[in-house]
């Protein structure tokens, strides 16, 4: 652009027309130079003919630089732009240095290249700052500056650190379609406005810690590479990040949300860490990650929680209204026009959900639906009674293996992690209890007595029982007994009845091993008959009289004579007549009904015996049966 009368640009003048030129400058004069090549030696002219004296920096009114070069480095280090500050598609091919420079009136640098650092640290934009299409090829200063109107960095892409902690946008931010090749930085950046990062592009670390929402913070399909944090930030308005995708780990740390009446749906390759983070509205969370932590997370209304893929972990969680934890089998269906969520980082992976631990829980307000319990730690969680387990959730089982104490096998049921640990630790070699099926407890578990792992499953035995899972609850009541009858601080009595209990019918729950039991307690009765308990042969009554006196009446008397054990060999006692005889007694016996049959001393106390313990086995084996099909 040619300057004054002259046809030539600023770069191309004499020395003399220059001088002549720059002379006739003063402070907060309207320049153009649009297309002009500037040296870092004829920068410096220009701005020391600019210099107001009285700050001892350049003061340009209306300043036009469009399609400017700048070789070398460019200086405006705080200037001060009374008019509009025109940069479009200018290059600075060095340094392009800013900090502290105040733009009164727009400040317009879109479609601008910097091949080297960009410096605005400090500087006041009062006006529009327009960088959208900027290219920044070197690392990028914006720290502590100042944006009172709309700051537009739309498709800009920044290849080095982009700097913008402390920022303040007091008006809309707009980074949409920005592309961050290298760490994004706005920790403790305040936006007073809408924020707006849709279909931003982080490829490294981007870090929003303690930054300051007070308006909408749009991250509607934005799409980070590496790690993104936003540990305690505030977001006073909406938090969207519908159809976002993080590769690396989300941190919510401490953040909190306001008014978010919703959070996702969001994919995670890695890790969503909400760890002491605070929802203070009714919130609907769309996750889908491998992992989520939710450690001392407070929910100070209803929360429902939607998860796909995920580890869930809400120790020490605080929960003042109900909440919801269930699994998303399908993909989130898509919010107004936003489409699905993509899961590729996903891809392979279960979509169930499972839950880790609910220690320092109070789970009154908790419900679960169709989760994995298998590996959740319920240590130290509270009013576990009243958690709300609908769906299908599972727990962890037994081990398949056959016990190396008793020539049986376990018998399957659903257990506690804490009982695995339990077993591991109390076993005289815990390797082999591990290869046989039980989980080894993790270094951080705590190391609990068989009285604490039998309140927790009372406690979720009475949930289960309230819910009208009647056969899960019974699996629980065993799980109660087993850890009451290993406890080593209850008497001996009551672990030894525990023990028979255990032995006879599996506490009740196991109707096999009750019938087991019957017949063989009835094939020794059996047995007993046969061999000792009829007698040789049926006693005859005989009957006797006489006569007191002529004329007086006749007295007769019946006596049966006591029955005569059997003799001989035992095997010549084996016959089919005694064999029915017996079962005809041991089948009384069982309806607790007497046989009639005339019995030997060793018969009458065996049928005896067996009248009281035969019945007994076979209300233990109905009310095993019962325990699974009670509705």
């Amino acid at each position: 652009m040619h300057v004054g009368d002259h046809s030539a640009c600023l770069a191309h003048l004499n020395e003399a027309d220059r001088a002549a030129y720059l002379a006739t400058l003063s402070p907060g004069a309207d320049i153009d130079y649009r297309g002009t090549p500037f040296t870092p030696e004829l920068l410096n002219q220009l701005l020391a003919a600019l210099c107001d004296p009285s700050t001892g920096k350049p003061h340009i009114g209306v300043a036009r630089f469009g399609q400017a070069t700048f070789s070398g480095g460019a200086r405006f280090d705080g200037a001060t732009f009374s008019g509009d500050a025109r940069f479009g598609q200018a290059t600075f091919s060095g340094g392009a240095r800013f900090d502290g420079a105040t733009f009164s009136g727009m400040a317009w640098f879109g479609w601008a290249i910097f091949s080297g650092v960009a410096h605005f640290g400090w500087a006041i934009f009062s006006g529009d700052a327009q960088f959208d299409g900027a290219s920044f090829f070197g690392d990028v200063q914006f720290g502590e500056a100042s944006f009172s109107s709309v700051a537009r960095f739309g498709r800009a892409s920044f290849s080095g650190v982009a700097h913008f902690g402390w920022a303040i946008f007091s008006g809309d931010a707009r980074f949409g379609e920005a592309s961050f090749f290298g760490d994004a930085q706005f920790h403790e950046a305040s936006f007073s406005s809408v924020a707006r990062f849709d279909k931003a592009s982080f490829s490294s670390v981007a870090r929003f810690d303690k930054a300051s929402f007070s308006s909408v913070a749009r991250f509607d399909k934005a799409s980070f590479s590496g790690d993104a944090r936003f540990d305690k930030a505030s977001f006073s308005g909406d938090a969207r990040f519908d159809k976002a995708s993080f590769s690396g780990d989300a941190q919510f740390h401490e953040a909190r949300f306001e008014v978010a009446s919703r959070l996702g749906p969001l994919v995670c390759g890695q890790r969503v860490v909400l760890d002491a983070a605070v929802f203070q509205q009714p919130v609907t969370v769309e996750i889908a990650a491998r992992q989520m932590s939710c450690a001392r997370t407070r929910w100070a209304s209803t929360a429902t929680l939607h998860l796909r893929y995920a580890e869930l972990d809400l120790r020490d969680a605080i929960l003042e209204y109900p909440v919801l934890v269930a699994t998303r089998p399908t993909p989130f269906p898509p919010p107004n026009w936003m489409g699905w969520p993509p899961e590729t980082a996903l891809s392979g992976l279960e979509p169930g959900v499972g839950l880790a631990s609910v220690g320092g829980v109070d789970a009154a307000h908790l419900a679960l639906h169709d989760i994995d319990l298998s590996g959740c730690r319920f240590a130290g969680a509270v009013h576990l009674d009243q958690l709300r387990v609908d769906g299908w959730c599972t727990f962890a089982t037994t081990p398949a293996g056959w016990n190396r104490r008793f020539p049986w096998r376990w018998s399957r049921r659903n257990t506690l992690t804490e009982e695995h640990h339990w077993r591991v630790g109390a076993a005289r070699h815990p390797d082999q209890a591990v290869a046989l099926g039980w989980m080894s407890p993790p270094q951080d578990a705590p190391k609990l007595k068989p009285a604490a792992v039998a309140a927790l499953y009372r406690q979720l035995r009475k949930s289960l029982e309230d819910g009208k899972n009647e056969p899960d609850a019974a699996d629980f009541y065993y799980g109660e007994c087993e850890m009451r009858r290993h406890d080593t601080t209850r008497p001996r009595g009551e672990r030894a009845l525990l023990s028979l209990y255990w032995a006879l019918s599996g506490y009740g729950l196991r109707a096999t091993r009750a019938l087991a039991w019957l017949g063989a307690a009835m094939a020794v009765t059996i047995a007993v008959m046969v061999l000792w308990g009829l007698p040789a042969d049926a006693p005859k009554p005989t009957t006797t009289g006489r006569q007191a006196a002529v004329g007086q009446e006749i007295v007769l008397t019946t006596d049966t004579p006591e029955p005569v054990n059997p003799t001989g060999p035992p095997a010549e006692r084996v016959t089919t007549e005694r064999v029915e005889k017996s079962l005809r007694v041991v089948i009384n016996s069982v309806i607790f009904r007497s046989s009639g049959q005339d019995l030997t001393t060793t018969g009458t106390y065996t049928e005896m015996a067996s009248r009281l313990a035969e019945p007994v086995l076979l209300g233990l084996a109905v009310l095993a049966v019962r325990s699974r099909v009670k509705r």
